[in-house]
């Protein structure tokens, strides 16, 4: 796998880390150090994104969970805890659609059932056009602040700016596609694995209708909110977000 960066750190039960739009293998950081005493802690980047920008993107969700199975695969795991958020959160999906016996518990984090998301701070067509008019620059400073309450005041913003500064214009509209038209719904009730939703209710990408219909369709499902904190709740708030998280596994 070229240009593909895998942060493989800690021993025991594996757990794969999967991020979303712009994100990064760096984007866990604080999962990484709460869980590394416990766990083996396995962060893709995607190709495109973060640390593997260089490699070629993906223009769908299921290449991107199969990109994911062929990194654990590699790595000869056969059974492990999935985490997604947001886009992420579409590709953990896809995964327990195609090997839902390899999971054991799976979190989907600020994520929903379907790519073209209703009430999302703006369309993912009004993003696409505004990627193509103004490039991948003006999107990057514009986009992400949306992810936290704080916006770029919020003191762990820097993550996303790291993450996000090598991005190509190609990379973000293939990801852009992928999630537009990507639908998971139908699959919901087929996921059985135990499942743990966690969401904060500033989220303005992901509203409360989107979670609450994944806790209502996926059987083994448990929904956690946190309250009063966004999009990136794990890097507004990571003890909260660690403590549920830690209960949880």
């Amino acid at each position: 796998m070229q240009d593909i960066y895998i942060d493989d750190i800690g021993e025991g039960f594996p757990i794969i880390l999967v991020h979303g739009y712009l994100g990064s293998s760096e984007m866990w950081k604080f999962q990484k150090e709460y869980l590394k005493d416990k766990y083996r802690i396995i962060t893709p980047a995607l190709p495109g994104f973060g640390e593997s920008s260089k490699a070629k993107s993906f223009n769908s969700i299921n290449l991107m969970a199969k990109f994911i199975l062929e990194c654990v695969e590699a790595k000869k795991i056969s059974k492990f805890n999935l985490m997604g958020h947001s886009m992420g959160g579409m590709i953990v999906q896809e995964i327990a659609k195609i090997s839902g016996d390899k999971i054991n518990k799976l979190i989907c984090f600020a994520t929903g059932s379907i790519g073209e998301i209703p009430g999302r701070f703006e369309t993912i067509d009004t993003s696409i056009k505004k990627l193509k008019e103004e490039g991948i620059k003006k999107t990057i400073d514009r986009v992400p602040q949306n992810w936290f309450v704080k916006g770029k005041n919020d003191k762990n913003y820097f993550l996303c700016e790291n993450a996000a500064k090598d991005v190509i214009e190609d990379t973000a509209i293939n990801a852009l596609y992928a999630m537009k038209n990507w639908n998971g719904f139908d699959n919901l009730k087929n996921i059985k694995n135990e499942t743990l939703i966690i969401w904060g209710d500033q989220d303005k990408s992901y509203n409360l209708d989107q979670v609450k219909t994944l806790e209502n369709n996926i059987p083994a499902s448990k929904l956690e909110i946190i309250n009063g904190y966004g999009h990136n709740v794990h890097l507004e708030v990571p003890d909260k977000f660690n403590e549920i998280l830690g209960k949880y596994l």
